[in-house]
C-alpha cells in the first residue's frame, strides 16, 4: 500500500544540491515530502547553496512547494516521530559520518534521528546516503550495523558509463538512483544499456 509520502533527513555531510534535486524531483512525482534538517544540515544549505531560510518554497528548487512540509528538528514530538505516521520511507541526503554513528547506536537527540530510528522499528525503508570519504573502521562497523538494522546505504558516488556532461547529470544520476530504493517511478537516466555503449 502506498502512501507518495517520503520523508527526507538532511545533515552537515557536503552535498546540499543532491538534497535540493531529491526533494524538487520527488514533488515533480506528486510525491508528499516531508523534510527536517539538523543544525549542520542548515549552515551546509547556507554555505553550498545560499540558502538562509529552510521554507519550502526555498527547498523545492523550482517543484512544488505546496507538496513540501519542514519539521523543526527540534521537535522530537512531530509527526514524522511516530511510527504512526505511515510513509514510504525516509532517506538521509546527505549523510554525515555522525549522523550514522548516532543511527548505529540507536542516539535520538534529534528529529533526523528520531525519524529513521522509527522508520526502521516500523520495518519501512531507510536509505542512507553518506557523503564522506575515506572510510574508516569505525564508519564501516557503523554501517555494518545499520544494514544488520534494516537500512540501504547508498554512498553519494556517481556512476559515468552513461557519460555525464555536466553537474545536473551527476546529480540527476544519484537522485535517480535514491528514488529507485525509495519505489518512486523516474524518467532520470540511470540505466545501464550495453547496446549504446562506444
Amino acid at each position: 500500500m502506498r502512501h507518495n509520502r517520503i520523508v527526507v533527513g538532511i545533515t552537515g555531510a557536503s552535498g546540499a544540491p543532491y538534497a535540493l534535486r531529491l526533494i524538487r524531483r520527488l514533488t515533480e512525482a506528486g510525491i508528499e515530502t516531508h523534510v527536517t534538517i539538523s543544525t549542520l544540515g542548515k549552515r551546509l544549505l547556507f554555505d553550498e547553496s545560499d540558502i538562509k531560510r529552510c521554507e519550502p518554497e526555498n527547498l523545492v528548487d523550482g517543484g512544488d512547494a505546496s507538496l513540501v512540509i519542514v519539521h523543526n528538528d527540534n521537535d522530537l514530538g512531530s509527526t514524522i516521530a511516530s511510527g504512526s505516521f505511515l510513509h514510504d520511507g525516509m532517506v538521509i541526503v546527505p549523510c554525515s559520518s555522525n549522523t550514522m554513528a548516532s543511527l548505529a547506536a540507536g542516539i535520538t537527540t534529534s528529529l533526523v534521528h528520531r525519524a529513521a530510528a522509527v522508520t526502521l522499528k516500523e520495518g519501512r525503508k531507510l536509505v542512507v546516503a553518506h557523503r564522506e570519504t575515506p572510510l574508516g573502521r569505525i564508519e564501516l562497523m557503523n554501517m555494518e550495523r545499520l544494514v544488520e538494522a534494516g537500512a540501504v546505504i547508498a554512498p553519494l558516488s556517481p556512476g559515468f558509463y552513461l557519460r555525464p556532461r555536466t553537474v545536473d547529470d551527476i546529480l540527476d544520476f544519484m537522485v535517480g538512483r535514491l528514488m529507485d530504493l525509495l519505489g518512486v517511478e523516474h524518467d532520470l537516466a540511470t540505466r545501464w544499456d550495453p547496446s549504446t555503449a562506444h
